[in-house]
């Protein structure tokens, strides 16, 4: 049996390779797929950098434009949560041409639209009916996009965008610990979740903005 053949491990049937053998071309076929579908997404930068901005403009308003009243804030959360919702489904739907690998970002999308929808059509909310469902919200929000980034290769800015998913865990987190907070205490949190969520989404704009016209890496040599 030559050093490119299988051997036997063990007499079990289970055969291993040998020293001399080729390693598996499953994983690289795998790793090019991702890299891929990533450079799919990498095409709609735009999209994940226009989010990162409404975010961050909804933040700043949250936390220096304390004076209006709830029935405000809820409305222009209702507003940023359709304009968000949308760029996001649109940005997943085009780099989801090849496959499903980011229907994780599409629902998302849509739980975004269904929330501003709630908050549009009901302006007359509690602060505790706000509460419960901006909790709720962040945290089936940010669960999914935890769970998008990590089919986000590292190179592509993974952990940028899993930096956005645990925000807005961490708010959900929060708002299920405090609901009975003020008007103005929820503000602020609202706006200091907006600038961490919107910074990590520019940022990981620009990431995949360098890489939008960078092909699927090359196989390193193997040595002789």
């Amino acid at each position: 049996m030559n050093g490119h053949d299988a051997t036997n491990a063990g007499g079990t049937g289970r055969t291993v390779p040998s020293p001399g053998t080729a390693p598996s071309t499953t994983a690289t076929a795998d790793e090019a797929r991702s890299d891929a579908m990533c450079a799919q997404l990498a095409q709609n930068w735009w999209a994940v950098a226009m989010r990162g901005v409404f975010a961050i403009l909804f933040g700043l308003v949250a936390l220096f434009l304390t004076g209006p009243t709830l029935l405000s804030l809820v409305l222009f959360f209702s507003a940023y949560m359709l304009v968000d919702g949308i760029v996001g489904i649109v940005a997943a739907v085009r780099a989801a041409r090849g496959g499903e690998r980011w229907g994780m970002l599409i629902f998302e999308g849509i739980l975004n639209i269904a929330v501003g929808v709630i908050a549009f059509v009901m302006p007359g909310l509690t602060v505790i009916a706000f509460v419960l469902l901006l909790g709720a919200w962040s945290l089936v929000s940010g669960a999914l996009m935890l769970g998008a980034a990590f089919r986000l290769s590292q190179r592509h800015g993974r952990w940028w965008m899993a930096l956005a998913g645990i925000s807005s865990i961490v708010l959900g987190i929060l708002l299920a610990i405090a609901p009975l907070m003020g008007a103005v205490v929820l503000t602020w949190w609202v706006g200091a979740y907006a600038l961490v969520f919107g910074i990590a989404l520019l940022v990981l704009a620009f990431r995949l903005r360098a890489r939008k016209d960078e092909g699927p890496p090359l196989a390193a040599p193997r040595a002789a």
